[in-house]
């Protein structure tokens, strides 16, 4: 733990903290050019800058899928201080008061938001170094000024036995937002903390800062991994959310109150209520204070709303949303070939198996070593022939060799991330002294994409992907286990604006080299650890290095529905937990739980013992087995749910509160949560199952696990299991129909060919909606398969049919063969036949 910070150890915190009550000194100093937008579907942007700063200040490139599109504000009112700016629609004000700043956001009358209130505007301006300034080589001074500023890190900061230099001086910027209704607040991804924010008020705040942290506690607002700046507020009847735009380390404090405010009763005026208001103070090492508010006034639109500006969810390809072995590190050729064969023998489905470092040759990434990986083609073509895929690691820090080519390339182009000194930044990771890539410079970028090319990256075939670990960047041995604040990035940017990028940019370029290898028709499929903001239009991200322990099975709920909130659906934690030896009964707990979650692969370090599914006795294999089997029967409603992801930014996974927004007792709910809105999963690890009366069916039950099929919905599943993703493409697929209470239903399906972008390009894709309505089931939609309905569920129906007929939209008609539980209320269609790429109905009488 002495090996990361405190807040009370960070110098900008200490510093916005002790200047917040008097910021108005400051502001003299410094011209502020403040800017508000609104940009179409409710969203208004809030920048401010140095009007005449010594330099420009960094602002945050290529996570904004474009610059957004700005709309027309109205001056509605005026007078001495104070500007009133309504909207186009007029449904918004804008209320901005002069002295003290503050502006007001209103929604039909009502504060639903206010920025600056608490007056904690905070703009530390770019200035000169002072002549005395401390230097790495010069003695302190003595005189109480100087220990002054050397407390506050104005100019230097220390950390144990590291020091930054701070070349262009104290930076940090920061400011306040008022919720007005509001005690639920979500978001600000990667926590391992629960899904309702805390208040800090009495300890630390929330840090957004990507870290390496090996076994991370639980129940700790450090930041991990990744780092998405969004914050989400909730109460019944709206959903507002906070997209602060800065990489660099970012700390947010939450304080909520209760505020009396009069009784809008006029039998009651002299009354007063309490309203809840929750005030989020945000605060940036450096950059511009640039946010977005988000204005729903739902769940869903809010979701739309940051996909607007930072891009949707990469449909994956369908071989990812299968399941995926992984170990560090499965030893060589053959015990590859043995795990392969040993998921065939005991009949368990598999798409993936990864190789972590071990297979390179000393570390260096894109080669293979040469005892244990003599033929990786042949290995590969193994797998293909069982269709199925390889996944390998590669890291951002290089190897120090001169005889290492990626080393030499990168040495000789100069692509190397720099020391303040202008050297060539070195550190400490797993191959020893190695150099860091610059990510943020395009071309260097370009350049990494290129290694992926086949006939660079020796020995790799299309059936191999793409893992990018340890991209936060981790440096053993640096300060907090990354790079230095100090070292310089492309057009001269420290590396405190550009912290949180850094793992983005690696998988940015990766992604790229994956499309690129194949001149751009087939989708890459690239797993980070590290993120930010918008890492969702470029594949998946995982929770790190957990522990195997039932705490850590807990809080993997509340930390994937965070990321889920935040854009990045394709998110998943280690089955089991990477670090420790699982006693059977969590692994079978976890096995269950990942089967349904977006990403779903087991990990473990090489310091647990093996942990293949098979290796704990039948009873124990006979569970796993299941719980991945139905992973596999659930993919074509799960591949349509990250269709809807892709093309509608709706979350893969999601809080029961997104779908039930009206309902209190769901808001804190984080053992439960939805898959799409028809698919419910309980996490029992006690047992205080959450029920909404009447909402959901009983669909299907895994020993004391629950999962639940929502009234007035239709799931498409595959009747079996394949040994793979692609040996299913031809089994025929099963409707689980659930009739809500006026015995209705709908759902729908995505196809395409799994793999390309057709989809995308050509529309080639099938997109089938199903309904029951009178007691009809029907389905419309275009595209070619050859694939077939054959049966049909429907649960809740109220009584026994006396005929059931198809009829296909020629106007053939054939009798179904059905039966009916009169216990259950189940009706079951069989030997249906009935093609997917076709309209047709189905009749009950």
């Amino acid at each position: 733990k002495s090996n990361f910070k405190k807040c009370n150890q960070i110098a900008f915190y200490r510093y916005g903290e002790f200047k917040s009550a008097t910021f108005r000194i400051y502001l003299p100093k410094v011209l502020l050019q403040v800017e508000i937008y609104e940009i179409e579907g409710n969203i208004f942007r809030l920048k401010i800058d140095e009007a005449s700063p010594l330099k420009a200040r960094y602002k945050v490139p290529d996570v904004l899928i474009k610059e957004p599109t700005t709309q027309k504000l109205f001056i509605s009112h005026k007078e001495a201080g104070i500007l009133v700016l309504s909207s186009v629609n007029e449904n918004y004000k804008l209320r901005v008061t002069a002295n003290p700043f503050q502006v007001e956001l209103q929604s039909k009358g009502e504060t639903v938001m206010s920025v600056n209130s608490n007056g904690l505007l905070y703009f530390e301006h770019l200035q000169p170094p002072p002549s005395d300034r401390y230097t790495q080589n010069e003695e302190a001074a003595s005189d109480s000024s100087k220990e002054r500023q050397e407390d506050l890190g104005l100019w230097q900061e220390k950390f144990g036995s590291f020091l930054d230099i701070k070349a262009h001086g104290p930076t940090s910027v920061g400011i306040d937002f008022s919720l007005h209704g509001y005690d639920h607040v979500y978001g600000i991804p990667q926590h391992a903390e629960t899904l309702l924010l805390k208040n800090t008020s009495d300890g630390d705040a929330y840090r957004l800062y990507n870290l390496d942290i090996f076994g991370h506690k639980i129940h700790d607002k450090i930041g991990i991994y990744g780092s998405v700046p969004l914050l989400l507020a909730h109460k019944p009847n709206r959903t507002s959310g906070i997209f602060w735009l800065n990489s660099s380390e970012t700390l947010v404090d939450i304080s909520t109150k209760a505020v009396h405010t009069p009784s809008r009763s006029a039998a009651e005026t002299a009354k007063q209520r309490a309203v809840p208001l929750t005030d989020v103070r945000w605060m940036s090492e450096s950059g511009i204070i640039d946010v977005f508010l988000l204005m729903g006034p739902t769940a869903f639109d809010i979701f739309k709303q940051f996909a607007q500006l930072t891009g949707t969810q990469a449909l994956p390809p369908l071989f990812s949303l299968g399941y995926h072995q992984c170990r560090w590190n499965y030893e060589d050729e053959q015990d590859v070939k043995a795990v392969d064969a040993g998921f065939d023998a005991h009949d368990i489905p598999y798409d993936v198996i990864w190789l972590d470092i071990e297979h390179t040759d000393g570390k260096r990434y894109f080669t293979w070593d040469k005892k244990k990986f003599q033929n990786p083609r042949k290995m590969q073509e193994h797998l293909r022939k069982k269709k199925r895929k390889l996944v390998v690691i590669v890291d951002p820090h290089i190897k120090i060799d001169p005889s290492y080519t990626l080393y030499a390339q990168a040495k000789e182009k100069g692509y190397f991330v720099k020391d303040r000194n202008g050297k060539d930044f070195e550190g400490i990771c797993w191959p020893g002294s190695s150099c860091y890539p610059d990510f943020t410079n395009p071309e260097v970028r370009k350049w990494y994409a290129d290694q992926f090319a086949f006939k660079t990256y020796k020995g790799s075939t299309n059936i191999l992907f793409v893992w990018n670990d340890m991209n936060e960047p981790s440096v053993f041995k640096g300060a907090e286990l990354t790079m230095q604040k100090d070292a310089v990035h492309y057009n001269n940017w420290e590396h405190r604006e550009v912290h949180n990028l850094y793992g983005f940019y690696q998988q940015m370029a990766t992604a790229e080299g994956l499309i690129r290898r194949s001149s751009g028709k087939e989708r890459p499929f690239v797993l980070a650890r590290s993120f930010f903001a918008g890492s969702q239009k470029y594949g998946a991200v995982w929770t790190g290095d957990n522990t195997a322990e039932w705490s850590y099975l807990k809080i993997s709920i509340p930390m994937l529905l965070t990321i889920n909130m935040a854009g990045i659906s394709f998110c998943g934690a280690d089955v089991g937990g990477f670090i420790g030896d699982p006693e059977p009964e969590l692994l079978v707990r976890w096995y269950q739980a990942g089967a349904y979650q977006p990403f779903f692969r087991g990990h473990s370090n090489m310091e647990s013992k093996r942990r293949e599914p098979w290796l704990f006795g039948e009873k124990n294999t006979q569970i796993i087995r299941r719980a991945i089997r139905e992973r596999y029967v659930l993919l074509p409603y799960l591949y349509t749910l990250f269709y809807r992801a892709h093309t509608a930014a709706e979350p893969v996974m999601r809080s029961l509160w997104i779908e039930f927004p009206g309902k209190m007792e769901t808001f804190d709910v984080e053992n439960e949560y939805m898959l799409g809105k028809q698919v419910s999963y309980s996490l029992q690890l006690e047992l205080n199952i959450f029920e909404v009366a009447g909402t959901f069916l009983p669909w299907l039950c895994v020993l004391q696990i629950p999962v639940f099929q929502r009234g007035g919905t239709v799931i498409p599943l595959k009747t079996s299991a394949g040994k793979s993703t692609e040996w299913m493409i031809d089994i025929s697929y099963e409707l689980h129909v659930a009739l809500d209470a006026e015995a209705c239903a709908i759902g729908e399906l995505y196809v395409d060919d799994g793999h390309s972008f057709q989809y995308l390009h050509k529309k080639q894709f099938l997109y089938r909606k199903f309904t029951f309505h009178k007691n009809i089931i029907s389905s419309s939609g275009q595209y070619h398969t050859t694939c077939v309905v054959e049966r049909v569920i429907i649960l809740g129906f109220g009584k026994q049919p006396t005929s059931v007929t198809a009829s296909a939209k020629d106007g053939k008609k054939k009798d179904v063969v059905f039966t009916y539980d009169t216990k259950t209320f189940a009706l079951t269609l069989e030997n249906l036949a009935l093609s997917v790429d076709a309209d047709w109905e189905i009749c009950i009488s």
